[in-house]
């Protein structure tokens, strides 16, 4: 370069164009010459990237030189002595040869176009374009313009191309940043990765709970090891059913009865150490005076057992076995303190499964039954029964029925079937529906100290005979007893005091009375020598009478 050509660049700073930017004729300035030979500050291969420039005047190339070099790219801005040269600037990529002739001035992508005629404001530079560093200028390398060797590309493919034009109706877009597409490709892929890993996932968890939902319908895969509960005490409460059956179970037996044709299977339970047994009439009725009873404990040890004693009116036995040891009695309770609701345990061997264990409540007190008996009226029980709720069965016969405490307060003896009266319970095969009746203890203490002691059991009477024809309410006494005799027996108790055939009793000691059924079980429910305070109407009108019990011997 000339000097002072530096010089005059400081001078009269030219404020050259932004590449494609439209400068009008009247506001250009004269660009600045170089010598031939002279660096532009840009190399070659950047020339060949960027393409042609724009003449700082908007004028198209000169095209007096156009087959021998090529168009010259637009100068790089003066820059002081003092200035660091800025930083480099890869320009955007230009879509190649333009079949259109080339257009004056075309502005860079994005780049805001002054209206027609408009002349820029005062003081103000057109934007400078991106500086571009400027290579090291070796003259005689081949690759640098002016070289024997490289007299540059044909000028031909180039005449129209405008790297800046836009074409027509396209619309103007902000050109990308440096480095622009590498982000949008490693977004792209960011993209990619997490969609990846959704469906991944989602595959996974589609896999999983499919072979969770077989393995469920299926028991799952290898060994089956099933949880179990550790061991845990043996140990119950007392008054619970289990300490109950605990506590009781040791003193009660099966008994298995065989004679006259006839077999049987009951329940007893002991009661002293003696080996006397207590049961129900029923249960060793078919043994007679020479039939055989086998006695079996819960412990599965029998022995041979023999009748002592039993009464039909009671419906209660006792039979007695030897050479036991280890025996061990209930404790009989008090059926005076039983209340309704109170709990009950019925143990027996129903249909011969022995040590079975049922549980209830009792249900009723005093529920007047009579059971068993023959066509002639003979053999029937009268009981003045505690109801229960407790599955009783065929084979619970003669068992006992325990408290809370296991204490026997009963002899279960009957049940109530569907469809049939109240029967003695193994008379017939009939099962539970949660109506057993069983004898008071107190009553059977009494009869079983009688049947051990003396063989026989004594009833408590009033020695009358009763119509059993009346359908009223109450009890009437018969106007003639049995073959013709006297309905009420002379200086028995109902004489003394003051019974008269024809009267009706409606009351024993204030409780009603409905029938001579239920007359008998009161009176049963007594001991002779008791005193008791009856109501009856004669002639319609209502007495009070005293009567003392008196006592016959059953057999």
């Amino acid at each position: 370069m000339p000097p002072g050509s530096a010089q005059a660049l400081a001078q009269q700073p030219i404020a050259t164009p932004a590449q494609g930017t439209h400068v009008p004729p009247n506001t250009a300035q004269a660009s600045v010459q170089r010598e031939p030979g002279e660096q532009d500050g840009v190399g070659h291969a950047q020339r060949q990237a960027e393409g042609p420039q724009v003449s700082a005047v908007g004028q198209p190339p000169s095209r007096s030189n156009e087959h021998a070099q090529e168009p010259r790219p637009q100068p790089a801005p003066a820059r002081l002595p003092h200035q660091q040269p800025p930083p480099a600037q890869t320009p955007p990529p230009h879509p190649g040869p333009a079949s259109a002739p080339q257009q004056s001035g075309t502005p860079a992508q994005g780049t805001h176009l002054p209206s027609a005629g408009a002349a820029p404001q005062p003081g103000t530079a057109a934007p400078p374009s991106a500086p571009q560093p400027a290579p090291e200028h070796h003259p005689n390398h081949p690759d640098q313009p002016g070289h024997p060797h490289n007299p540059g590309p044909p000028a031909a493919p180039w005449q129209h191309y405008d790297p800046w034009r836009v074409p027509a109706g396209a619309p103007l877009l902000h050109p990308v940043g440096p480095g622009g597409g590498l982000k949008e490709r490693r977004g792209r892929r960011r993209g990619l990765l997490v969609l990846g890993a959704v469906a991944l996932a989602l595959v996974a968890g589609g896999i999983g709970g499919g072979m969770g939902a077989y393995w469920e319908r299926n028991g799952g895969v290898g060994a089956v090891e099933l949880p179990q509960t550790d061991k845990e005490s043996r140990d119950r409460a007392p008054d619970s059913v289990a300490g109950i059956a605990a506590s009781a179970l040791p003193g009660v037996v099966t008994l298995h009865v065989n004679g006259g044709g006839a077999q049987g299977t009951g329940t007893g339970f002991v009661l002293d150490k003696r080996g006397h047994i207590l049961t129900n009439n029923h249960v060793v009725e078919p043994a007679g005076s020479g039939g055989a009873v086998t006695v079996t404990f819960s412990g599965g040890e029998t022995a041979k057992g023999r009748v002592v004693g039993r009464d039909s009116g009671y419906d209660l036995a006792v039979v007695k076995v030897t050479a036991v040891s280890g025996l061990k009695p209930l404790p009989l309770g008090n059926s005076e303190n039983v209340q309704v609701g109170d709990p009950v345990v019925a143990i027996g061997a129903p249909f011969d499964l022995s040590n079975t264990v049922t549980s209830g409540i009792i249900s009723a007190k005093e529920r007047p039954i009579t059971a068993g008996g023959e066509d002639d009226g003979s053999d029937i029980s009268y009981v003045n029964a505690l109801q229960t709720d407790a599955p009783i069965n065929p084979g619970n016969s003669g068992g006992p029925l325990v408290d809370s405490e296991a204490r026997v307060i009963g002899i279960n003896s009957a049940i109530r079937s569907a469809g049939s009266g109240a029967d003695q319970e193994g008379g017939g095969q009939s099962g539970s529906i949660g109506l057993g009746f069983a004898i008071p203890v107190n009553q059977a203490k009494r009869v079983a100290e009688e049947l051990i002691n003396d063989g026989r059991a004594t009833h408590p009477v009033i020695e009358v005979t009763l119509d059993t024809r009346y359908n009223g309410d109450g009890a009437r006494v018969a106007e003639k007893g049995a073959n013709g005799s006297r309905a009420v027996t002379r200086n028995g108790p109902g004489d003394k005091a003051g019974i008269e055939p024809g009267d009706v009793i409606t009351e024993v000691d204030g409780q009603r009375v409905h029938s001579g059924e239920e007359l008998i079980v009161k009176i049963r429910a007594h001991e002779p020598g008791d005193k008791l305070k009856l109501t009856l109407e004669r002639s319609g009108n209502e007495r009070s009478l005293a009567l003392v019990l008196g006592a016959s011997h059953g057999d």
